[in-house]
């Protein structure tokens, strides 16, 4: 297990970054960090992997504590791989050699095999041959991936593994990777800002914002559950109603928290909207609306003329589980 215990951390001026983070991760299990950009994410995991010495709290795999740059000459552990944003590649070597560098060159057959297994994980057979110094950034992130599994760590941090990859090869990436280490059983942090990173693959989600975590909980719960408009959003674009405008028969004016999708349009009651603007998203349109000085957005299986006034209703069933959640 992984154990992050009462962990605060400030780079400079004692200003916190990240405040009492506390955290347990099982062998095995896949956990998601999500928030917005600075929120901390790529900090906590250098913690986790030892590359920055901590003064307040401990981390710990199984009995084994997590150590820093003052107690180590070479940070990191050797059961556990960190993949930044920086790949640490060889870029005059081909792609096969760099992700076989860590294989044994006493079993050529294994090596072989498994260099193999691991190109078309990442869907770069083709390229085995193309030294990594011709490879497009986002090929070279895949490498990258291959190169650190090839390593078989027991603890795998991935600090947004597919942010230079092409939105069309992302999703069977995902697949790929997230499949493999799930049937490996390697326990996975993946600090992201993609929800499609998390959403099918994480068995929980650590919610981060202004240096604390304020949401744990898996994909499913957050998502049906947000217990805020900002863990809502990290899902997509989500707004902020009064139930009685929705609702008239509703006694009170509480404020429930409403996806874009959940909207439906009417032409006589409900939430009363002037459009502002519509935005073709393929499968609906995005509508922005304005609704007492403020944007609301929905979708709408077409686009709706600026300025016309229409109306926004909930199904009872999200009206009643966002008033439980509330």
């Amino acid at each position: 297990m992984l154990q992050v215990d009462h962990v605060s951390f400030s780079y400079v001026d004692d200003i916190p970054v990240l405040e009492n983070i506390n955290l347990k991760v099982a062998k095995g299990e896949h956990v998601s960090i999500i928030g917005e950009s600075g929120c901390g994410k790529s900090t906590l995991l250098k913690i986790i992997y030892g590359l920055l010495d901590v003064k307040v709290g401990e981390v710990y795999w199984n009995d084994t504590q997590v150590l820093g740059p003052l107690h180590n000459l070479v940070p990191g552990e050797p059961y556990m791989k960190y993949l930044s944003q920086d790949f640490d590649l060889m870029p005059f070597t081909t792609v096969e050699e760099n992700i076989s560098q860590f294989l044994s060159v006493f079993e050529p057959e294994e090596l072989e095999e498994r260099t193999l297994e691991l190109l078309e994980m990442i869907e770069m057979t083709k390229f085995a041959k193309t030294k990594v110094k011709l490879l497009s950034r986002g090929q070279q992130q895949r490498v990258a991936l291959a190169r650190v599994l090839a390593q078989e760590p027991k603890v795998l941090l991935l600090d947004e593994p597919f942010s230079n990859i092409d939105n069309f090869r992302k999703n069977s990436l995902r697949r790929n990777l997230f499949g493999y280490l799930k049937r490996q059983k390697i326990t996975v942090i993946t600090a992201t800002h993609d929800h499609m990173d998390m959403l099918p693959f994480a068995d929980r989600v650590v919610v981060l914002k202004d240096r604390f975590i304020v949401a744990k909980d898996s994909p499913k719960n957050l998502y049906e559950h947000p217990k805020d408009l900002y863990v809502a959003s990290l899902f997509g674009e989500a707004n902020k109603i009064p139930i009685n405008i929705v609702k008239s028969y509703a006694d009170t004016k509480r404020r429930i928290i409403v996806y874009a999708h959940e909207f439906k349009v009417s032409g006589k009651s409900g939430l009363e909207c002037v459009v502002k603007g519509a935005y073709y998203m393929g499968g609906h349109y995005m509508i922005v609306g304005i609704y007492e000085g403020e944007d609301i957005y929905f979708h709408h299986d077409r686009p709706l003329e600026v300025g016309k006034v229409i109306f926004l209703n909930l199904s009872l069933e999200t009206i009643n589980q966002r008033m439980a959640d509330s």
